[in-house]
């Protein structure tokens, strides 16, 4: 899922283990010719993220920051790391803060 961002947290869920409980009538999918693995797809009334089917077919990419509940899993590596934009900090070497600093 691309998010503009230097950060995407996808779920891959094999097609089997999958279902909607609704609105999947209302999810548009965009897919840019030239690419070769990825899509979009998105809710046609707020605009949201929606998952995706990959393009082989053999799963769903969910965005992790959709989920209500804990998924139970967490993250086991980062993608495309070499190809970073140059301005990108690793999370681990920034300060961390419970709120807004300073609010």
């Amino acid at each position: 899922m691309k998010t503009g961002s230097a950060h995407a947290a996808n779920i891959f869920v094999p097609v089997e283990q999958f279902a909607w409980e609704h609105g999947e009538d209302k999810v548009k999918q965009y897919e840019l010719p030239t690419a070769k693995y990825w899509r979009t797809a998105f809710c046609t009334e707020c605009g949201s993220a929606m998952p995706w089917l990959t393009k082989n077919g053999k799963a769903m990419v969910v965005g992790a920051g959709t989920l209500v509940d804990d998924p139970g899993i967490r993250p086991h590596f980062n993608v495309f790391f070499g190809s970073r934009a140059p301005w990108y900090v690793h999370a681990a070497d920034l300060e961390t803060h419970e709120t807004i600093p300073g609010a």
